[in-house]
């Protein structure tokens, strides 16, 4: 290993991406050698201990990228720890073999496709909106959707954070005072779906999650994971290659 900044041999061990490395040793999170580093920029060597939150870390070996696709199920949070202490998804996929982060999040109430991977530098294109790889939704919401709200989805929803631009949205169906629509989307600002909706006063009642760049939630049971194929993995990589158009 030559001579690296620390935020980007945290994002090489796999257990961050090189911004929220930034972060966490803003914050204090990060020991080099036992001596906490909080000014960004520090170069490291191939000797350096490392530990975060005062456990050790290590750089992974070879260039083994494992990637994950999770079934997230409803009551867990994507967090690794919880001041309420509600169960996290990171056990669910503590077999896989690798120190994981995950790509994006879902909401507490929230289910289905979550991608891990152990390259942190990977999550964070994967995540970034200029790479608009799309997120695939149901979405159960309360209430009948008309031909005029749809409407009003396609043109896009102005959020206090910003508009949203047009929207790809069908009506899938109506179930009694209920509708299930598909919505896809190519940003992931925080609980945006739900955010959508509310601005036309309107509640989620269930929130799914089917697709993420092309990789599909399928039969995959709630609380299962399973690794990618290497052709998957090549699918995803190719969002975020730096010549895609």
């Amino acid at each position: 290993m030559t001579v690296m900044r620390l935020q980007k041999w945290l994002s090489e061990a796999g257990i961050c991406s090189r911004r929220e490395g930034e972060r966490w040793i803003e914050a204090g999170r990060v020991a080099v050698n036992g001596e906490v580093v909080t000014r960004q920029g520090v170069q490291i060597g191939p000797e350096a201990v490392v530990t975060v939150d005062g456990q050790p870390v290590a750089l992974r070996k070879g260039n083994l990228r494992v990637v994950v696709a999770l079934h997230k199920p409803v009551g867990v949070i994507c967090s690794r720890r919880d001041p309420e202490g509600r169960p996290s998804v990171f056990p669910l996929v503590e077999g896989a073999g690798a120190r994981l982060v995950s790509v994006g999040r879902l909401d507490y109430n929230s289910e289905g496709l979550l991608l891990f991977t152990s390259d942190g530098d990977l999550a964070n294109r994967l995540t970034h909106p200029r790479h608009e790889v799309p997120r695939i939704y149901r979405v159960r919401v309360h209430g009948r959707i008309s031909e005029t709200l749809l409407a009003k989805l396609r043109a896009g929803v102005v959020l206090e954070d910003g508009p949203t631009g047009p929207l790809q949205v069908e009506l899938e169906r109506v179930v009694g005072a209920n509708s299930w629509l598909n919505l896809t989307l190519k940003e992931g600002r925080n609980r945006i779906i739900r955010r959508i909706f509310a601005a036309l006063e309107m509640d989620v009642a269930r929130l799914i999650r089917v697709s993420y760049g092309g990789i599909d939630l399928g039969d995959l049971p709630s609380g299962a994971w399973r690794y990618l194929t290497r052709s998957e993995v090549g699918g995803l990589m190719n969002w975020v290659r730096a010549d895609r158009p």
